[in-house]
């Protein structure tokens, strides 16, 4: 019942701007695993081993892939509108020679989205891959840890994703946004 009432009632949702001032003025703790989505402060859920191994894995992954044709950030800001600025396990952006110290990169910026999830299945599938299909990012890889799986997400169009697939043997993997790189993933969920 109480979801149901909850669901019904008005919320006030808060900018990105005053995000960061709640987090200014202390109402945040400093290390608050949280994200703005939707203009609502959501807690990331813990960070075991198998998540952060699968992190690391990637970035090692793309980093020896991409060389300078692009740069990869880790459990960054990215900021898609005054109302979200979700942090994704990591995110594969435009170089910049700044390296994103003037700003956070935007949808513009951004070639690949990786979300690593384990209790986040839901909210990343339900939430976030329809926040990235609205603002336009190229491609979104979740990495279901439970059921050893891959799923991709590719050309966006009017708020969905055109292309979906799923696989539990991913192999050498071409991304979508930069032409000529591939990404060996046959050992990303072991051998």
């Amino acid at each position: 019942m109480s979801t149901v009432m909850n669901d019904r009632l008005p919320r006030q949702r808060i900018t990105v701007e005053e995000y960061y001032r709640m987090a200014e003025a202390g109402l945040l703790k400093s290390d608050a695993r949280v994200e703005l989505i939707e203009g609502e402060v959501i807690e990331m859920a813990p960070m075991g081993s198998p998540h952060g191994g699968t992190i690391t894995q990637l970035l090692y992954l793309l980093s020896s892939g991409l060389g300078h044709s692009a740069q990869v950030r880790v459990q960054l800001p990215l900021r898609l509108d005054d109302y979200s600025e979700p942090e994704p396990d990591l995110t594969v952006v435009l170089p910049r020679k700044d390296f994103y110290r003037e700003r956070h990169p935007g949808s513009a910026d951004t070639l690949l989205v990786i979300e690593v999830s384990g209790s986040s299945l839901q909210r990343d599938r339900n939430v976030k891959i329809p926040l990235y299909a609205r603002h336009g990012i190229p491609e979104v890889w979740i990495v279901d840890l439970e059921h050893n799986q891959l799923d991709f997400y590719r050309s966006p169009r009017s708020g969905d994703y055109t292309d979906a697939l799923s696989t539990a043997k991913p192999g050498v993997t071409a991304l979508s946004a930069l032409p000529g790189i591939a990404v060996d993933l046959a050992e990303l969920f072991g051998s």
